[in-house]
This record gives structure tokens, sequence and C-alpha cells, in this order.
């Protein structure tokens, strides 16, 4: 076959599974850039929503250019999710990660055949529940009070006894006591907001803690949690998180909540090995570097595309990568 020939042959993106046919969805769900129609792919018992792709655009050299681009990155994350979320929405299903791209069709059933045990138990998990997150920081406290000055000799006098250094040095470090002081109360605060969360939810996760660069230097981030609440319970998970951040003991504290999502943070244990099992000689190769790992698209309708991306660099899942150990 000419390379030609294999240029024009698409690759397959899966974009997750769920059960059943139904309901339909929108047919002006566009998916990746260049990509065909969305569609359903059977497998065992179960059905991936998947979109047949360029092979040539989507190869493995080509997503690693794609996705090193933070606009190109922010374009593909945003259609993953809005894919992902339309079916999600309508019939409950396990979002798989960014790019997980098959040579073929068959190839992908294969693959998704060898894991239909593993979705299976995940769609139990997560039936009927989404993931709400909730953020705590510690907001900076007023600027310090500048030091006084020490009193300067009058008319060539000797220097008298200058305290002022050492009450400077006192000074500075009673301020970094209190900093540590206020860091260890929003450290106990944000806990007991995470045993109520708890106490509502189904399941949780901590999640790596963002930087500066995403809070703001006036903001450290305390806690970075997510939790699997059940769609009737969600109300009365916000209510009482609502209840809670008003408490005196987070005064220091700015607490953020959003939600509801799909449930990303709790099916990667499900998501199948990225070994094709069609091609026991061609192993596993995530090939395409990391990219966005917190949920796509989940930062709110107020949140700036730019912070958006960059949430999208700094935290979980859904990796990206390349399921085959070749280019398609």
């Amino acid at each position: 076959m000419t390379e030609r020939a294999l240029d024009s042959t698409p690759a397959v993106c899966v974009f997750a599974v769920r059960r059943g046919r139904g309901p339909e969805l929108p047919r002006d769900l566009a998916g990746h850039d260049g990509g065909g129609r969305v569609r359903l792919l059977p497998f065992g018992a179960l059905w991936a929503v998947v979109q047949d792709v360029p092979a040539d655009r989507y190869s493995r050299e080509a997503l690693q250019r794609k996705l090193a681009d933070p606009a190109t990155l922010e374009r593909c994350v945003r259609a993953h999710h809005d894919v992902v979320t339309a079916f999600a929405v309508r019939a409950g299903a396990i979002p798989l990660p960014l790019a997980t791209l098959y040579h073929s069709q068959e190839r992908a059933q294969a693959a998704l055949r060898a894991g239909e045990g593993a979705f299976d138990r995940g769609l139990r998990r997560i039936s009927g529940r989404r993931e709400w997150a909730v953020k705590v920081s510690l907001v900076a406290g007023p600027p310090a009070t500048p030091a006084a000055s020490s009193p300067q000799p009058v008319d060539g006098a000797a220097p008298a006894s200058r305290p002022g250094g050492r009450a400077y040095l006192a000074r500075l470090r009673e301020r970094g006591q209190d900093r540590e002081r206020r860091r260890e109360q929003a450290v106990e605060a944000a806990e007991l907001l995470d045993r109520a969360a708890r106490s509502v939810a189904t399941a949780a996760v901590r999640r790596r803690l963002h930087s500066a660069e995403i809070t703001g230097r006036d903001r450290t981030q305390i806690m970075n949690a997510a939790y699997l609440v059940d769609e009737e319970r969600g109300r009365e998970f916000v209510a009482l998180l609502d209840r809670l951040r008003a408490a005196p003991e987070l005064g220091d504290c700015a607490v953020e909540i959003a939600g509801p999502w799909v449930p990303y943070s709790f099916v990667e244990a499900v998501v199948p090995s990225t070994q094709d099992p069609s091609d026991p000689s061609d192993p596993s190769d995530p090939s395409v570097p990391p990219g966005p790992s917190d949920p796509p698209g989940p930062s709110g309708p107020t949140e700036q595309p730019s912070r958006a991306e960059q949430r999208a660099r700094s935290d979980r899942e859904p990796a990206s990568r390349h399921v085959e150990g070749s280019p398609v």
C-alpha cells in the first residue's frame, strides 16, 4: 500500500464508553477538527463514542505539535469535553483520556473489549452521580507595616545604642510565625470542610495543588479535591458547603465550589491498558507528552480561556495519549 493511501486511512478516536445506543445526539456535535460524524461503536455489551479522524493529522508527531500549542490544546480539550458531556448527561458515560486513538475500528473494538469488565464496573460506580470540585485557598493578609527606622544622631553626636535592628528582626520572626499559624488554621479548617463533604459524597479524591501561577500571588491553595455525589443530593452538598465556608474558621480562606461535571476523577482506575490486544507485538507507548489533566472544560462559565487552559495543564487527568506503539 502506498504512503498516500496510508495517510488517507482514518484513525479512530475514542471519547467515552456508555451503555446502549440511545438517546440520540444532536447531529451538529463537531468533535475534533477534520473528523467525521461522531458515532457509536459497539463492543461486547457496551458502546464506545468515537470519531474517524485523518490519520496523518492525528499521528504521534502531529499530536505532539498540536498539544504543544496552548491555543490548539485548548480547542482539543474543549472538543473532547463537549462530546463526552453530550453523551454523559443523557445516558452516563466513562470519559477516556484526550487523544485516545487506534489505527482502525477493529483495533479499537479489540482493545475496548479487553477492558469491558472494568468499563462495566466503572459505569456502575458513576451511574446517577456527578463530580463536584472544591478548592480552598489561604488569602494573603494585609501588607505588613514597615519597620520603624532608628533615630539618627544629631549634630555629629555619637549614635546611641541601636535596638532597631534586633526589633526589626523580631518583627520579621513574628510575621513569619503569624503566617505559619494562619496556614495551620487554614489546613485544619479545610480538613473540617473535607470531612463534611465526604459525609454527603460517595467517594472523594485529592488532586495536586495549584501553583501561584494559577491561583494568583495573593493566594496559597490549601486543598484541591473532587467529590462524587448522587445527582439527587447535589443541592444538599452545595448548601452544606455554602454554610461551612461562612464559618469563622474559614475567614482567611477563599472556598470555590464548582460542578456538577462528568466524573472524570473517578474513572481512571477503570480505563483499560493502552496495549492493543489485536497486535501483541505492538507495545503500549504513551507517545504524546501528558496534556491537560483537569477535567476539560469544568473551569466554569466565568473563567477566562487562558486560566482554563492553565488549569487543564496543571491537575490530574485525563492525560493525553496516543495508545498505539507506532504512528497511526
